[in-house]
């Protein structure tokens, strides 16, 4: 096993102490353990995005079922139900991994894009939250929209995507 020049751990081992760094800020902090986070913030708000992305689409073949097809709207229900939970699933990591590299780097709080995109983030929770009570009027049958109106609704998650990376990549608004 290689070892590096005056230490006895072998070349590439990375130190306890860069694990621990990622719970904290501060001297031992490290740009990896950043990145870490950061990755799978990513992920998770793409995976949780897909969702939000679908779910109003399965909502506009909802409301495209005809009145007497109780199989394919039965179908259709299950899957929004379980796209639904699955979805919630995904964003409370997406959420958690966010108020972490919030944590780390807390001096974007006095900037106002992180203003910016914190508002971003309540409106897509609110949107998630507007999705599951949408699918409990369909469960109740008391959904009053078109499926042209449900074609609009299924727009607003891209739009909120946009101006999330937006704000994140450009950083409009220093200071």
């Amino acid at each position: 096993m290689a070892t590096q020049k005056g230490f006895s751990r072998p070349a590439g081992h990375v130190p306890r102490r860069a694990f621990f760094c990622l719970f904290l800020r501060g001297p031992g902090a490290t740009l990896d353990g950043m990145l870490w986070v950061k990755s799978f913030h990513i992920v998770f708000v793409a995976s949780w995005f897909a969702g939000l992305f679908y779910l109003p689409r399965i909502f506009v073949n909802l409301a495209m079922v005809p009145a007497g097809s109780v199989a394919e709207r039965e179908r259709l229900m299950l899957m929004a139900k379980k796209l639904l939970r699955f979805t919630t699933v995904l964003a409370v990591p997406a959420l958690g991994f966010g108020a972490w590299l919030w944590i780390l780097n807390f001096d974007a709080f006095n900037q106002g894009w992180m203003h910016a995109k914190l508002v971003v983030v309540v409106l897509a929770i609110g949107y998630h939250h507007s999705c599951g009570r949408m699918l409990s009027r369909f469960e109740n049958h008391r959904n009053t929209h078109s499926h042209v109106w449900w074609r609009w609704y299924n727009e607003l998650p891209v739009l909120l995507l946009v101006a999330a990376v937006v704000l994140v990549v450009v950083k409009p608004w220093l200071g």
